[in-house]
């Protein structure tokens, strides 16, 4: 592989962004490969298949042949540095692709103009808009035979409206483009050039009365002219270019580098990304943008972190305020101690570029800074310790997998690797369960979790044990109750005691946890009020009926007593604990089930199986669409516990042409009968 391109300084002006967004499939990654042969910066484009391109490096990518992480890559072209993102597209690793829309100004979204408009497309077009991007259509492998790309056109603007008009067009049956914006003549495979080019005209004039006007008197405005209202356009969202492309034969490649560099927008012209400033005083956090000046003072968003077990951790950054430069000295969040910028790259893939600077609109790393977190903002000010970027909408893992060591006495290694492996994705978590003393690894799929595993053993030589996915049921109270308990122990010197009184009570849905200190005149020290909490948060996460974490509980501790000698933290530790399991269990406890959203495409004719067997498994269908010529797409909401190897079914009920899209919605109560088989199995493990 060739040397990167250098790092020569550059200002705002002469920087692009974008993330390569979309389905898996859609030719993203060897889209990104023609992109850094056609500018230079790779002597031929690598291939998916023999494992040699720049962004699919990892040794698990080039054995499953797809994109499981993203990949940051620059270029140049036309004294234009271009920043690239390449992002998986499966629904399993949003934890990876989502992050990349937070450090660019353009989300491309990428169709494969053979399978066309897929459900990761639409959502990533969704996630796109509610962060303010500028949105880019990219149409691949127009030239596989038989495909019908004014049908892709048309479908794109029925999914995604007539504001999305294309910048070129194919000819010669997709073995080019012609230029439609700036050009007004010749002929497509779409048919003549001028209508195309009158459309886009005027869809950018609109946002400007006085190039209306113009429009209307001379019949044309020169596209040299438009600058302004086509940043003005895309940033709105009044204008989503569409451009077409072969990645593998090269067609349209050099004509989407001249529109990245001569159309989509620089750091000054974009939509300024949202940060909050948190209130000293507890208050609403202050919305607040970056100026993207390089004199200014540093503010960049960490979007991605990895942990190499022999490099170390590298924190990948965008700088959207100030300029970063070799030695300075910057904070993290809300860290006192800053750290040093020994050496700064900017990033090709698994190759580290050095570089002396980093302004706004850079994309750069730095390495071995432990301090370094998923979505830490970077400063060079210590009174802007309080400035984060607005919280990004990621999925929330639901699927599970209990997880432990092969070799008795490796847990802590255990953890160990999996806070490194969770630091890199941030919809993974795991958590300890209490009650079976069990860890449990949450994902967004089962690939997510396969994944994660095998990473475990290759790159950390690690074999574990797993059991199948246990769902994440929670606890929740709707009425209101007392609790006490009073601890005693004497054991022929000091003994232990403790009394708490205490009461509680339900908050709203996702509302999470609340402790009150109400004790009065001193019943219970100060001293002992933090072990008497930790008590109230064991009851908590152990559950009351069914051994699953309570949430959206109010717990108000309110009085109790004391003793001079044999009051330990121990023993308001255990009172408090027991007191909250029976006000729980008097306060009408309830068991909670994730309900996800579910978007099933297919093909037509299967409505009926298909609403008839999401109906079977407590399922709601919510709406029903037309999809591609040919399919349909159901959604709905289901219990996460029925969709249990539910591809397979899937696969039975449309012969293997059906796929499914799911995310975390919201937790209900579970019906009367599952409530009383899951209380029994916990009352049965309990007395075991």
């Amino acid at each position: 592989m060739a040397a990167s391109l250098p790092g020569s300084p550059v200002g705002p002006a002469a920087l692009r962004t974008l993330a390569l967004v979309g389905p898996a499939a859609a030719g993203k990654t060897t889209l990104a490969e023609a992109l850094l042969a056609r500018a230079g910066a790779i002597h031929t484009p690598g291939t998916v298949e023999r494992g040699s391109t720049v962004s699919d490096f990892d040794p698990l990518e080039k054995r499953m042949q797809h994109s499981l992480n993203s990949a940051v890559m620059h270029l140049a072209h036309a004294d234009t540095r271009i920043h690239v993102i390449d992002t998986p597209g499966g629904p399993d690793f949003l934890g990876q692709s989502l992050p990349a829309l937070e450090a660019v100004e353009t989300a491309a979204i990428v169709i494969n103009a053979a399978t066309g408009i897929e459900p990761v497309a639409r959502r990533m077009m969704d996630y796109a808009a509610a962060r303010h991007l500028d949105r880019l259509i990219i149409v691949n492998r127009i030239d596989v035979p038989g495909v019908k790309l004014p049908q892709v056109l048309a479908d794109i603007q029925a999914a995604f409206g007539k504001e999305c008009l294309p910048l070129n067009l194919p000819a010669d049956g997709g073995a080019r483009v012609v230029d439609c914006f700036f050009n007004r003549t010749g002929s497509s495979d779409f048919g003549d050039v001028d209508a195309a080019h009158r459309a886009l005209v005027e869809q950018v004039v609109e946002v400007d009365g006085a190039f209306v006007d113009r429009y209307l008197n001379d019949g044309d405005v020169p596209a040299t002219e438009l600058h302004a209202p086509l940043e003005q356009a895309l940033r709105e969202g009044h204008l989503i270019p569409v451009v077409f492309t072969s990645a593998k034969s090269g067609a349209g490649i050099a004509e989407l580098l001249d529109v990245i560099v001569q159309l989509l927008p620089n750091p000054t012209e974009a939509n300024p990304p949202d940060f909050l400033r948190d209130d000293i005083a507890g208050g609403e956090p202050e919305a607040m943008h970056a100026t993207p000046d390089p004199a200014a003072h540093v503010l960049a968003h960490v979007f991605k972190v990895t942990v190499d077990p022999f490099v170390g951790r590298l924190g990948i950054f965008r700088v959207h305020q100030g300029t970063i430069t070799q030695n300075m000295q910057l904070y993290v969040g809300h860290g006192r101690k800053p750290f040093k910028v020994s050496h700064l790259y900017l990033v090709q893939g698994k190759e580290l570029v050095e570089v002396q600077q980093a302004v706004p609109g850079d994309i750069a790393a730095v390495a071995k800074v432990d301090a370094l977190q998923y979505d830490a903002v970077l400063h060079d000010a210590a009174d802007d310790e309080r400035i984060h970027l607005l919280p990004l909408d990621l999925p929330k893992p639901v699927h599970g997998i209990a997880i432990e060591p092969k070799r008795h006495g490796d847990e802590q290694r255990l953890w160990e690797i999996l806070g490194k492996l969770i630091d890199e994705d941030p919809c993974l978590k795991v958590e300890h369960v209490a009650v079976n003393n069990e860890s449990v690894v949450y994902g967004l799929g089962e690939l997510h979790l396969r994944v994660l595993l095998e990473r475990m053993k290759e790159t950390y030589k690690f074999e574990v044990n797993t059991r199948p996915p246990r769902i994440a049921y929670r606890e929740t109270i709707t009425g209101k109750a007392e609790g006490h308990h009073r601890h005693k122990k004497q054991t022929g010197g000091a003994g232990q005691f403790g009394e708490v009184f205490l009461r509680v009570e339900s908050l709203p849905a996702g509302t999470g946890y609340e402790f009150v200190d109400a004790v009065k005149g001193g019943t219970i020290p100060t001293a002992f009020i933090p072990a008497v909490e930790k008590g109230v948060r064991e009851a908590l996460t152990l559950g009351a009926i069914s051994g699953h974490p309570v949430v959206d509980v109010r717990v108000i501790v309110y009085d109790g007593k004391s003793h001079s000698v044999d009051s330990k933290e121990i023993a308001f530790v255990t009172a408090a604990r027991k007191a909250t399991l029976g006000a729980l269990r008097e306060a009408r406890p309830v068991v909670l089930e994730p309900i996800v959203n579910i978007e099933i495409t297919a093909p037509d004719g299967t409505l009926g199986d298909i609403t008839g067997d999401l109906s079977a498994k407590r399922g709601l269908v919510t709406g029903t669409a037309n999809g591609m010529p040919g399919s349909m797409v159901v959604r709905g909401q289901v219990p996460l516990s029925e969709l249990s190897n539910y591809q397979s079914r899937l696969n039975a009920l449309t012969g293997g042409q059906g796929r499914y899209v799911i995310e975390f919605a919201h937790y209900q109560a579970v019906p009367p009968n599952v409530q009383q088989q899951l209380c029994a199995a916990y009352q049965a493990h309990d007395e075991d």
